[in-house]
């Protein structure tokens, strides 16, 4: 495994050290370091922003096509380097290599899904309302108008998938498939891993005759570097993967410059788990098996991880301790996690009313065993100070079971929960008044709901939500997850009683993409 490297950031096509605090790669597997890393500073976002604004006005020229060819080129270049990364990966976050083998035909797969939805056009969702010079009792104009890409945008990476959230990882492609720059800050947990991830992106640019300014990674541990990525006057949206107070605080920060701007922050979420009262009789044993499955895959290290089981008094609570104690400890990603975990475990384990059924404060908390905790619903409800904080994520493999005495005990945990990524519901009577009265309570608080599963792993399409209403993400019509995504990162413009020949091709009368366009209110191919 080839680690020796000695520049870790790149701007502008050129590697460079940064010139601010070190900090180590580290291998949580082991616990030790793996090679020493150096944070790069204001002046090395200043001079990637410069490139970025240079860039921005290339890239402005580059047709769909173009910008299709360089994201399948990338991904290709990403496969290329697979067998160099994947090991250092494992390294750097404890990830077994089955897992990381599948995360980078994720991460390969989403460029080339945006490659195809931008070659085919839609996503600029052109629209044309021709002229009436006779409509009365004033002319009606020419007015057409397109989705456009909205400038440099900083991408921030999560730790828990390094590849398919990571440098070159959904909110890169979304923001390059729409055509701007990004300027990527790198997880300290893997800046080894990050650096492949850059070295895929220069031999894409090279091989695409893209302006080097397309991409910056910028490695650096600590929340000053961020910070001032977001407050530059040049960055125009962010996105983010991570946990509520870091997307907050970007959120604040975006909020408070001079030009506030989008941040699309997806922030972690307790995914709450309804057993209706039918499912719970007839498939308790199976469903605390795919439960307790759910709850320790990735060392519950998941974003969609069910945090929260709400149900009646029953066997189902210790069917599911049970399973849970048989699962293999997986390992968490860095220290600093696994830390959090064990701090959020004794609070738990010092409040009178949460039992814990198995699990607990660990004497290895870097592969730590999974935790059930059991309250009642009376507790959980019984103030606003105890739903806010039964309704923390625990980042970890670690839930919570809600039991209700009654089936309006149920609904009453559903009205008082917040927003979340992810609702499940297992049913068997679809007809029910209760299951009805469940899902009206759920469709505001949750980006998606599923029945009869669990919400762990995240199908990668047009019609996934990967979001949900605040505190789960900052915004709850934006999905970090499928082509959907790139509408976070565009502008849209409008052009009214413009000569032909100077629209754009997409709105020109002849239609020369071929496009699908919305004419007069009528989906169309056909020109005019």
């Amino acid at each position: 495994m080839n680690t020796a490297f000695d520049k870790h950031s790149m701007i502008a096509g050129q590697w460079v050290e940064g010139k601010g605090q070190t900090f180590e790669s580290w291998d949580p597997s082991k616990n030790q370091a793996i090679a020493t890393v150096s944070s790069c500073t204001i002046s090395d976002i200043k001079h990637a922003l410069a490139a970025a604004v240079d860039a921005k006005k290339v890239l402005d020229t580059k047709s769909s096509a173009d910008i299709a060819s360089f994201l399948q080129t990338l991904a290709d270049e990403i496969e290329a380097l697979k067998a160099d990364f994947i090991p250092v990966a494992m390294a750097e976050t404890g990830l077994p290599e089955a897992r990381l083998q599948g995360e980078t035909g994720r991460t390969s797969g989403q460029i080339r899904a945006f490659a195809t939805l931008v070659a085919e056009g839609s996503w600029q969702q052109a629209s044309i309302d021709t002229a009436d010079a006779k409509r009365q009792p004033v002319p009606k104009p020419d007015v057409r108008a397109m989705n456009i890409s909205l400038g440099p945008v900083a991408v921030f990476g999560a730790s828990n998938f390094p590849f398919a959230f990571g440098t070159l990882g959904g909110d890169s492609a979304a923001a390059l498939a729409a055509g701007n720059p990004i300027i990527v800050k790198g997880h300290p947990s893997h800046p080894l891993t990050s650096r492949y991830f850059a070295q895929a992106m220069l031999s894409a640019l090279e091989k695409s005759g893209f302006p080097m300014g397309t991409f910056a990674l910028l490695q650096g541990s600590g929340h000053e570097l961020g910070s001032e990525l977001v407050k530059h006057p040049d960055i125009k949206a962010v996105g983010f993967t991570g946990s509520l107070g870091g997307g907050r605080a970007l959120m604040d920060i975006a909020a408070n410059r001079d030009e506030p701007i989008p941040v699309y922050a997806e922030m972690g979420s307790i995914n709450p788990v309804f057993i209706m009262p039918e499912a719970l009789a007839n498939r308790s044993d199976a469903i605390a098996q795919g439960l307790a499955s759910s709850i320790a895959m990735g060392c519950g290290q998941f974003c969609t991880s069910p945090g929260l089981i709400v149900c009646l008094q029953s066997e189902l609570p210790q069917l599911l301790a049970q399973y849970l104690s048989e699962q293999s400890p997986g390992t968490m990603l860095n220290p600093g996690i696994a830390d959090a975990m064990q701090s959020a475990l004794a609070n738990r384990q010092s409040n009178h009313q949460v039992q814990f059924l198995t699990g607990g404060l660990s004497d290895t908390p870097l592969t730590p065993p999974a935790s059930l905790m059991q309250i009642r619903a009376a507790d959980f409800l019984a103030n606003g100070e105890a739903i806010a904080e039964f309704s923390e994520e625990i980042f970890g493999p670690a839930s919570l079971v809600v039991s209700c005495e009654s089936v309006d005990e149920l609904l009453n945990v559903a009205e008082n929960l917040s927003g979340n990524l992810t609702a499940t519901i297992h049913a068997d009577d679809y007809q029910s008044t209760p299951l009805t009265q469940l899902l009206t309570l759920l469709k505001p608080r949750t980006g998606r709901i599923l029945f009869n599963g669990y919400p762990t792993g995240v199908e990668v399409c047009q019609s996934m939500q990967h979001g949900g209403p605040y505190p789960a993400s900052s915004f709850a019509h934006a999905s970090s997850v499928g082509t959907a995504a790139i509408n976070r990162f565009v502008s849209r413009n409008a052009y009214q009683n413009w000569p032909d020949e100077l629209l754009p091709a997409e709105l020109q009368n002849a239609n020369p993409l071929g496009i699908l366009r919305l004419v007069d209110n009528h989906y169309s191919r056909t020109a005019l």
